[in-house]
């Protein structure tokens, strides 16, 4: 299978290079990205260097890795049953071999990539053979990067689910919010902290006329690397979760039966889907925001290198402060925990989780401001109102509330206590399946509406703001129309601003949802030497009934804030694509001019540009859920023909089987959705810069209301079965056969195709700023539009191949 798609590869790989030698070499922009030299960069006067400010950052990000890394020592050391870390141990081999698999398969993906960059950096920008070495080793750092810290976060929730699911039989239901967080705020920390370490180095260390490509091909790196395990992991944790709840309906089976042959292919698909997945997109988001803002201020600044540095420096003073502020919020947020739910066997496990974002809001807000004044307040401006560090500050905590606010619109749509959950309810009581997915569809469009209004709002304060004569006066007369591009893009990054909290409330998902599995799976309630471990290491007698309670109550929590997370990143994607837009702006304003003219609503191509990136984000959606609905079809197939309900649990062989199916569509899928978005950026780039400009805005605000539509739709479907789970104890009844409907049905679109925008948007965007200046700077129109033509050919034969190739058919499937 895989030797298939790696000659697959090869074979447009070939196509690829033989077209673009065709072009000739021109002159380049994106690659002739020259960042200020830092070291004549100061502040406070002069007592406090730029080198110092990014020094101390390695340091600080050594300290976040250290902390991660302590985490995961502490979480492993925590007692657990033998047969619950068991279970664990063959989650987490599934996903192991899952993983390596990926590996292989972004590999083949980068030689394509790497290709195009070859042709770029070298033959177009006329760069140095060890220049171009060094830009594609930054590229597989970023691939390595988002891979990396994949790896990390699906190993250490395959080490705090076991624990996680023993810990509810302490009779503390906080020491399992405790356990997921811990794992969360791990993966959080040791995240941005690789992040941060590998750009500082491409900063601080790498000569400044080599540092802007590199930080392109670093930029692209990360972009693929999220791109594949996201829309992979997405694809496969669906698949696995649609066969394994179905089976609750076909066969009135318990949830995570160990019967059940697709429960432990559900629970690799947890980690796949909702821990490989946004760690590689959380490790590219904090990557390609900070790159946007980076290349904005280089190219817009270029004549003013020195307020350029001062302002890349604070920038990456802001990043670094976030590590600090969010292991201090961490801290403050456990005491108060330990406070206000210690010994109590009955709260809302959401609360720790809420009260975690907003005391790092809080505190992120209140160290900008501070920060900011201290580094930014001896800039001298001419105009009146507020100073440039003042502005600066207000811009970047737009974003930065921005974090705490979109988690609480969206808790009104997702939450197990929202009214829109009950409604999901209760329309299911009489209505069944039909109108639970009906009312899930209402829920679904309203946030967009309300979340769509938060992210306008905050993004016209910004915008106001940047009016102000402080920030005015920092553009180019040239470039005065770029002050609220900087503003979004700035907004983009106050988003970030919480970074290591997002994702740490976004991975208490899938370790809250393996614990739940794990304590099923491993049947403690019939092993003998229950009582006895349970007694030696919490001193109580173990309440099962109580303990599945706990888990499924910590199970609705981790839904509602995987909920959250996916809004805050799909809204960096579009407010950063708007930012990297400017690239390429900047290239056609020196090739041609009068670029603003050309970019009005009035313009056709334009206006057809945004035309096509809708079609792209409808086609994506319908692909993307295509291979779920046949991954899954096959799944249920099988396991109906090989579960045995007369034994006590499904055979390992069974189980691996199904992750196998599970495995070869997702990765089906990804072929298909990848080669389309590359071959798409190409052709649409190469027929005409303003229709793909207006493709690139088209593909962004499209994807950001369908996704923030299907995951919150997805998310109140989700925790309406949790509430007849839970709430209602009612399950194996009608009305929770007709919620398992909805949720399957919500399963794709919260958990594949919304979480895969984020991804989507950004790869197209950065390697739309090199597919743009290869297709501008060809003087042959008649070569140019051949090429696009063929490029599109290509794209089209491989969105058939979604539908047609992807299809469940009698014929196919021999029935």
């Amino acid at each position: 299978m895989f030797k298939g798609k790696l000659r697959e590869l090869s074979f447009l790989l070939t196509v690829v290079v033989m077209l673009l030698l065709m072009a000739p070499m021109a002159f380049a922009g994106e690659a002739d990205i020259i960042l200020p030299d830092l070291s004549q960069v100061t502040f406070m006067g002069g007592a406090l260097s730029g080198m110092l400010i990014l020094n101390l950052g390695l340091v600080i990000c050594i300290v976040g890795m250290a902390f991660g890394w302590m985490q995961y020592s502490q979480t492993k050391n925590l007692p657990a049953h033998q047969a619950m870390l068991d279970v664990s141990q063959t989650i987490w081999e599934t996903c192991k071999t899952y993983v390596l698999q990926q590996g292989k398969f972004l590999a083949a993906l980068w030689v394509l990539i790497a290709a195009c960059m070859v042709y770029y950096f070298g033959f177009l920008s006329h760069a140095g053979a060890v220049q171009v070495v060094v830009i594609l080793i930054c590229s597989i750092f970023g691939i390595l990067g988002s891979y990396g810290v994949a790896w990390f976060g699906i190993r250490i929730n395959t080490v705090a689910n076991s624990r996680a699911a023993f810990a509810s039989l302490s009779g503390q239901p906080l020491n399992i919010v405790n356990i997921c967080l811990r794992s969360g705020m791990s993966v959080g920390l040791l995240l941005v902290s690789i992040e941060l370490f590998f750009m500082i180095l491409i900063l601080a260390y790498i000569p400044k006329e080599l540092s802007g490509p590199c930080f392109i091909g670093f930029a692209i790196g990360e972009s693929l690397g999220a791109s594949a395990l996201r829309i992979c992991g997405g694809i496969f944790t669906k698949i696995a979760d649609i066969g394994s709840d179905l089976m609750k309906i076909i066969f009135h089976l318990p949830e995570d039966d160990p019967k059940n042959p697709g429960v432990i292919a559900d629970c690799t698909g947890d980690n796949a889907g909702d821990s490989v997945g946004p760690t590689a997109d959380g490790f590219e988001t904090y990557g390609v925001t900070g790159v946007a803002l980076i290349a904005f201020l280089a190219l817009a600044l270029a004549d003013t290198p020195v307020m350029g540095g001062k302002l890349i420096v604070w920038i990456f003073a802001m990043r670094i402060l976030m590590i600090l502020t969010s292991l201090a919020s961490y801290f403050v947020n456990d005491v108060i925990s330990k406070s206000l739910f210690a010994g109590k066997t009955d709260f809302n496990f959401e609360h720790p989780l809420t009260n975690l974002v907003w005391i790092t809001s809080i505190v992120s807000i209140t160290v900008t401001f501070i920060s900011s004044y201290f580094l930014l307040s001896d800039l001298p401006y001419a105009g009146g109102g507020m100073a440039l560090w003042l502005a600066l500050s207000i811009i970047i905590s737009c974003g930065t509330i921005a974090g705490a606010l979109i988690p609480e619109f969206t808790k009104i749509f997702t939450s197990t206590s929202s009214r829109h959950c009950d409604e999901v309810v209760n329309a299911s009581r009489q209505g069944g399946a039909s109108l639970n997915i009906l009312s899930g569809l209402v829920a679904g469009n309203f946030s967009a509406f309300w979340e769509g209004l938060v992210i306008l709002l905050l993004m016209f304060v910004s915008y106001f703001v940047s009016q102000a004569p402080s920030v005015m006066e920092i553009m180019p007369p040239a470039f005065k129309f770029a002050a609220p591009v900087f503003a979004f893009g700035l907004v983009a990054f106050g988003f970030l601003g919480m970074g290591p909290v997002t994702i740490a409330v976004d991975s208490f998902g899938p370790v809250s949802d393996n614990a739940q599995s794990i304590y099923e799976l491993s049947m403690i309630e019939s092993r003998s030497d229950a009582t006895a471990v349970v007694k030696k290491h919490f001193g109580v007698e173990p309440n099962f009934e109580q303990s599945k309670h706990f888990l499924e109550s910590a199970d609705g929590a981790g839904n509602t804030f995987k909920a959250t997370a996916k809004p805050v990143l799909i809204g960096t994607a579009v407010v950063g694509a708007t930012t990297m837009v400017f690239g390429i702006i900047i290239l056609l304003e020196k090739m041609f001019g009068n670029v603003i003219a050309k970019l009005s609503l009035v313009q056709p191509e334009v206006i057809l540009g945004l035309l096509m990136g809708g079609c792209v984000i409808y086609w994506f959606t319908g692909a993307s859920i295509q291979a779920v609905v046949t991954g899954s079809y096959r799944a249920v197939v099988y396991i109906k023909e090989n579960i045995n309900l007369d034994k006590a649990e499904a055979s390992i062989e069974d189980s691996k089987e199904v992750v196998r199916i599970c495995t070869m569509y997702a990765q089906k899928g990804m072929i298909n959705i990848f080669i389309v978005v590359f071959f798409m950026a190409l052709a649409l780039s190469f027929v005409d810069p303003y229709f793909f400009i207006g493709y690139l805005i088209g593909i962004a605000f499209f994807g950001l209301f369908q996704a923030i539509f299907m995951a919150n739709a997805g998310g109140c479907w989700d925790n309406a079965k949790k509430i007849v789970e839970v709430d209602l104890k009612m399950k194996n009844t009608p009305l929770h056969e007709a919620t398992v409907v909805g949720d399957t049905v919500g399963d794709p679109y919260k958990d594949t195709s919304s979480v895969s925008m984020n991804p989507i948007i950004k790869f197209t965007t950065l390697f739309g700023l090199l597919a743009t200046e290869i297709a501008v700077t060809m003087t042959n129109t008649g070569l140019k539009l051949g090429l696009a033509g063929v490029f599109f050919a290509i794209a089209l034969v491989f969105v058939y191949r979604s539908f047609y190739g992807m299809r469940i058919s009698a014929e196919k499937l021999g029935e």
